[in-house]
């Protein structure tokens, strides 16, 4: 698929080339943001393996660049894997530090968004620490995710407990109608 261009960044299909980047922008969310659970970094060679398994599903990984520096990226990811989740998918984006604010990550849900929109998916769903980015919970319902539970004290990340806010929007026509088989 082609890039999206804003005025200031672009967003397009991850590449392997981009994966050092992403590498080292998820990293920085590990070692210290709550924003994962992930304790320790996966490798470069676990990222790559990770977008690889997100593309054989056929679901979106998507970058934002500035010129030719990763500033964000996005992808969705098969909810669970029991069957009856098939149609389900959970989000998830991260941004440069020193790129929030300026529309990147509404820029990167939406064309996320878009493009699960064109496959057989029918739900999303965000699941954002609390605690963690605020902003995330807030860009979420911006683009119509809304509040579906809550699990406090489900994570321990910085010798605290953190707990979960669980978002939801429909995809398409959501469950409105029965989805094309896969």
């Amino acid at each position: 698929m082609q890039s999206v261009a804003h005025p200031a960044f672009k967003i397009r299909n991850a590449t392997l080339a981009d994966m050092p980047a992403v590498q080292a922008l998820y990293a920085h969310y590990v070692l210290n943001e709550l924003a994962t659970f992930e304790l320790v970094p996966p490798t470069l060679e676990e990222m790559c393996a990770r977008r690889q398994a997100i593309l054989d599903t056929h679901l979106p990984y998507l970058v934002a660049h500035i010129d030719d520096v990763i500033v964000g990226y996005a992808y969705a990811v098969s909810y669970r894997p029991r069957p009856a989740y098939r149609y389900t998918v959970e989000d998830s984006v991260y941004l440069s530090p020193s790129h929030t604010g300026k529309g990147i990550g509404a820029a990167l849900l939406t064309e996320l968004i878009r493009r699960c929109e064109q496959g057989p998916w029918r739900q999303m769903v965000a699941v954002i620490t609390q605690g963690g980015t605020a902003g995330s919970a807030e860009l979420h319902r911006k683009l119509g995710f809304q509040e579906v539970g809550r699990m406090p004290n489900v994570g321990y990340k910085f010798n605290c407990w953190v707990g979960t806010l669980i978002l939801q929007r429909a995809l398409g026509e959501g469950g409105n109608s029965a989805p094309a088989p896969l």
